[in-house]
């Protein structure tokens, strides 16, 4: 069920682990088409704290499954990074682009062409609607989990604002202010 209009006041300025997980799965179960891509789309959002333009423009030929990582070419003056993909993001991305129409785009909507940053949105919107979550989800909280769940794991503040592509360590240092590991 969505959320009522009253709940979706409820400010939180990234997701934990479970939530993502419980996003994945709510995607999954929903059926249909695009529910692998999305379920996908979602997980690559948070582990490599992904902006909408990054995950729209993510191409297979930034991807290298026999390496096992991926190229991230971040935006808004951030620096760009080869990430580690984890077994289970390297068996998804295998059975999609396996399952899914031939294109130089990893994630694409029924005209082969890459999704919008408007769609993306909609996509981890519904998905929050459909965990069931009294509270507005958006893909910018996708990637403040990913900082947040760094932080929490013990990941030094510099290894963090790499991973993320920050430019200024400022925009890096909130992960680490809360952080129950510091």
């Amino acid at each position: 069920t969505a959320p009522s209009t009253e709940s979706c006041n409820i400010y939180r300025d990234h997701l934990t682990a479970s939530e993502v997980q419980l996003l994945i799965e709510a995607v999954k179960n929903q059926g249909g088409w695009y529910c692998y891509r999305n379920s996908i789309l979602i997980l690559m959002l948070y582990r490599h704290g992904l902006r909408r333009s990054e995950a729209a423009r993510l191409r297979w030929s930034d991807v290298d499954l026999s390496e096992g990582t991926i190229y991230i070419r971040r935006i808004k003056g951030s620096r760009s990074g080869r990430h580690p993909l984890q077994g289970d993001e390297m068996r998804a991305l295998k059975k999609l682009k396996r399952d899914y129409e031939p294109s130089p785009f990893v994630f694409t909507g029924n005209r082969h062409t890459p999704l919008s940053e408007r769609t993306i949105s909609h996509i981890v919107h519904q998905a929050g609607n459909l965990a069931g979550f009294d509270f507005a989800v958006h893909a910018h909280l996708l990637r403040h989990a990913c900082g947040y769940y760094l932080a929490n794991k013990g990941v030094d503040t510099r290894t963090i604002q790499d991973y993320l592509g920050h430019a200024n360590i400022q925009n890096t240092v909130r992960y680490t202010q809360l952080s129950a590991a510091k």
